[in-house]
């Protein structure tokens, strides 16, 4: 079912902030807290620094009315320049490729693509843009690539 979170990034607090988060709300974390370590090597991309391996990933936080709270570490030893105020995504989880496709296309005319939407290491077809607006939006679609036989 498609549904839209806010995504927070900290510089190397995450995981500090989403226990408080956790203590404030009174709920769990949907499964574990995925680290730095977990990510498999992936081309094109430098091998994660020891010092950076137990920084988180992924947390993902149920808050009020369905609400999520996701967040990840953003630390500038991994090139982030992270400002408050710009540390926040929009996070939008279509139901279709399609859809994610055409808001894609859409909310990034005129801003800046920061990351392609493809296929990603978790399984799911994932981008990132700023709109024209300067509002961060990340897209995350869980349904799998059709394959032809």
């Amino acid at each position: 079912m498609a549904r839209v979170s806010t995504y927070l990034n900290f510089p190397r607090n995450t995981e500090e902030a989403f226990n408080f988060y956790k203590s404030v709300f009174g709920t769990q974390f949907f499964g574990e807290i995925m680290r730095m370590g977990d990510v498999p090597p992936m081309e094109g991309v430098p091998a994660c620094a020891d010092s950076d391996k137990n920084l988180v990933m992924h947390v993902e936080l149920p808050i009020l009315g369905g609400h999520t709270l996701m967040g990840t570490d953003a630390p500038e030893s991994m090139g982030f320049n992270l400002n408050f105020g710009d540390n926040v995504h929009i996070n939008l989880e279509p139901d279709t490729r399609k859809e994610t496709k055409r808001l894609f296309d859409a909310l990034s005319e005129g801003g800046k693509v920061t990351m392609e939407l493809q296929d990603m290491f978790w399984g799911d077809y994932f981008g990132s843009c700023v709109d024209k607006f300067g509002v961060n939006w990340m897209f995350n679609c869980g349904e799998k690539a059709k394959t032809t036989s």
